[in-house]
């Protein structure tokens, strides 16, 4: 059987169908879901969208902070840590040997030498001004060879740091001048042996270098057998140490044994003079009976 339907149209837009019945029963609502909507938990509804774009921005603003500034902290340890290196590393000085050149110098020229005049082959010309002034550079030279082979040793590791910004500005300019300065120092020596002698200044450094290197080794010879010679001592010396103590013990041993037998005769004669004192005890005791006896 077929009942009549009606629809309806109720006030909020929604459409029902009665009819027969059990139309009350059978009422349904097509109002598009909007009142379950309502009755939807929060956490079901979403997040704005704007509140995630705010929540990012600020997410990666304090990323982007925190590695800014440890980056820079970084650097600037970085900076402080070579600027401080070796702070004192190219504060050079030219050795003493330059200045007591120059002294010879002024007095040969006060004897009559000129610059460039030869030494001759005469005898005389081995105590000569010419001969002085020569060993005089050749001193001079010698000491400048540590400055030499310092500048020398650190120049590819300086403008390294320096190409990647790794020195400070002030020890750069520290190590421009020290390297201005033994570099001048170079060529003037070369210069003063010209005058000496012509074309002497090919040769200098090369001799130079060879007299450093064999002073050098004989220092190393000497201070090895100083060595050799101290460690020997110190083996004689811990060897009568040892034998000292051998005997301060062998002494210390008899002092002992001699004061165990000291206090043992001692013990020995105590205990005799106490055996005797107690057989008088003992006498006087026993008379002291018998008379009181007699009295009665």
């Amino acid at each position: 059987m077929s009942t009549t339907e009606e629809a309806t149209v109720n006030p909020d837009g929604s459409t029902t169908f009665e009819g027969g019945a059990g139309a009350d029963a059978g009422e349904e609502d097509f109002s598009g879901g909007d009142a379950g909507a309502e009755g939807m938990p929060e956490e079901i509804k979403g997040i704005d969208p704007a509140i995630l774009v705010v929540l990012g921005f600020f997410m990666i603003t304090s990323l982007w902070f925190f590695f800014y500034y440890r980056k820079n902290r970084e650097q600037a340890e970085s900076q402080s840590f070579f600027s401080n290196l070796d702070g004192e590393k190219f504060n050079l000085k030219l050795p003493a040997a330059v200045e007591e050149y120059y002294e010879v110098k002024a007095k040969v020229e006060e004897s009559g030498w000129e610059p460039g005049q030869s030494a001759g082959k005469s005898a005389a010309a081995a105590n000569g001004p010419h001969r002085i002034l020569a060993q005089a550079l050749m001193k001079r030279c010698i000491a400048d060879i540590p400055l030499v082979q310092h500048i020398q040793k650190e120049s590819a590791g300086m403008n390294k740091l320096y190409s990647h910004s790794m020195c400070s500005v002030t020890q750069w300019k520290a190590y421009q001048a020290a390297e201005a300065m033994v570099s001048a120092e170079v060529d003037e020596v070369r210069a003063e042996a010209d005058e000496i002698e012509p074309g002497w200044s090919q040769v200098i450094w090369r001799q130079a270098m060879q007299y450093h290197q064999m002073l050098k080794q004989r220092q190393d010879m000497e201070q090895t057998a100083m060595a050799a010679q101290a460690a020997k001592k110190k083996e004689a010396n811990n060897k009568v140490a040892l034998e000292q103590k051998k005997v301060d013990d062998e002494k210390a041993r008899v002092i002992a044994a001699e004061k165990a037998a000291k206090e043992l005769i001692e013990a020995e004669e105590k205990e005799k003079e106490g055996k005797k004192s107690g057989k008088g005890d003992s006498g006087m005791k026993k008379g002291f009976l018998v008379g009181s006896g007699k009295k009665k």
